[in-house]
Formats: structure tokens, sequence, C-alpha cells
């Protein structure tokens, strides 16, 4: 009976790749378990930061929020698609963090990761930057978070920031990584995800979710007025989502409690 599934399940493969029997797969070397992954959170992040930061940038008054939303929610899709058997694309630190805490990735590579989306950010704002006029760069910060600027708003910006960032990396944990709920149209949902919050939350934080894509232009542009609110809100909503999937949301295998 085994050997009659594993017959049937090779037949159902071969029909959607090849009509051929695909060869064995080989172990995977360093560089398909270390460096690969960690050049597709670079590049990823690269051109997510880079594409968002020109939104931004090279907005239309007219156009208000839809403009930076549409354009970072398909940035997001398209990048989650192509890079998601390469690294997982995470492309952010708190979803590598939540991916981590739920069991989806080793230890080892939540630093590499971490480091390679902070990079990848600098070079996409580096590259918006050259592509967008000085004077909009400018009177843009180059697409930093700039919004905040009397006190009174920081406390609703980071409540903002862990309240949305909560539920984008909620998305991706049980779309992506707990089995039950595990779905081929993660990228679909993450990048939806993006584009209502931004819709919803744009005018009270700039709906940053990822610190990556503060930091980069934070670097290029020097602007780092309550930049610390793009931090600490993203970071502590990843760690409740993952509390959240970890203890209550996940599959028996997932939750660590009420087994």
């Amino acid at each position: 009976m085994a050997d009659e599934k594993m017959e049937s399940g090779e037949v159902r493969a071969s029909l959607v790749i090849s009509e051929s029997k695909p060869p064995p797969a080989r172990p995977t070397n360093i560089f398909e378990r270390l460096f690969q992954p960690c050049l597709g959170e670079l590049v990823g992040t690269t051109f997510f930061v880079f594409i968002g930061c020109v939104s931004v940038i090279e907005n239309v008054e007219s156009t208000g929020r839809l403009q930076p939303a549409l354009v970072h929610g398909l940035a997001v899709a398209v990048m989650v698609a192509c890079m998601a058997e390469i690294s997982g694309s995470h492309f952010n630190p708190p979803f590598t963090i939540g991916i981590y805490l739920c069991g989806g990735m080793e230890m080892s590579m939540v630093a590499p990761y971490i480091a390679s989306q902070l990079v990848g950010g600098v070079l996409g704002a580096a590259m918006a930057k050259a592509m967008t006029s000085s004077e909009n760069f400018a009177k843009a910060h180059g697409a930093a978070f700039a919004l905040l600027q009397p006190d009174d708003e920081v406390a609703g910006a980071v409540f903002g920031e862990v309240a949305m960032t909560c539920l984008v990396t909620m998305v991706v944990l049980l779309g992506a990584v707990n089995a039950k709920t595990r779905s081929p149209l993660v990228p679909f949902m993450v990048g939806c995800t993006v584009v209502i919050n931004i819709l919803a939350g744009g005018d009270v934080s700039g709906t940053c979710l990822n610190p990556a894509r503060a930091f980069g232009p934070a670097v290029v542009s020097n602007y780092w007025v309550r930049h610390w609110v793009y931090w600490v809100g993203p970071i502590t909503g990843g760690l409740i989502a993952a509390a959240l999937v970890r203890l209550l949301l996940g599959d028996r295998k997932m939750r660590l409690i009420f087994k």
C-alpha cells in the first residue's frame, strides 16, 4: 500500500512539473543552505524598499495613500512569490523573529537574515535616491517616516505599529508556517494585508511594519526623528503574533498549550 501511494504521488508530481520523472534531489551545499537564502533576503528587501521609497518620494498629492499602499502591497506580493523557495521571503525582521519562534527556521539563520534585510533596506533607499530628483527626495526626507511631529501622536503611532504588524505577521505565520492553515495564496494574502494596513493607518504612523523599511531611508537621508517607534512597534507586534499562534491559534503540533 505504501508503494502504491508513493507511485501515485510521483505520477501527480510528474503531471504538474513534466512528463518525465524528475531526478532525485541532491543534498544542498553550504551556498544553498546559507549564502543563497541571505542573498535572497538582501535582493528581495532591496527591491521592496526601493520601489516603496520611490512611490513615497514621487507620490502625487491627489492620490493620497492609495499609491504607496498599492505599490508596497504589490511589491510584497511579487517578491514573496519569487523568493519563497530561496529564502522563505521574509524581508522583515519581525517576520524572521516570528517564524523562528514558531519553529519555521533555525536560530543560526536569524541574525544573518536580519543583517541581510537591513543592508537591503539601505541599498534600496540609496537606489531610490539615485532615481528621484533631489528636490523631491529632500521634501520627503528620502521616504523616511517623518509623519510624527507632536509628542501626543507618538503613543497612537506605537500602538498602530504594534497592532498592524501583529496582523500582517499573523497572516504570514498562519499562511506559511502553521501546517493546518498553510495556503498557496500567502503572497496575495500578505500583499493585501499590507495594502489595507497602509490605507487604514497611513495617516497615524505612516504604517511602517518593517524596521528594514524604516532603517534604510533613515541612513540615506540621515533622518532619525522618532525612529525608535518603527523598531519598537513592529517588533512588539511580531512577538505578539508569534505568541498568539504558538499558544492559541496554531495546530496541535504548533501549540505549546491545550494540546
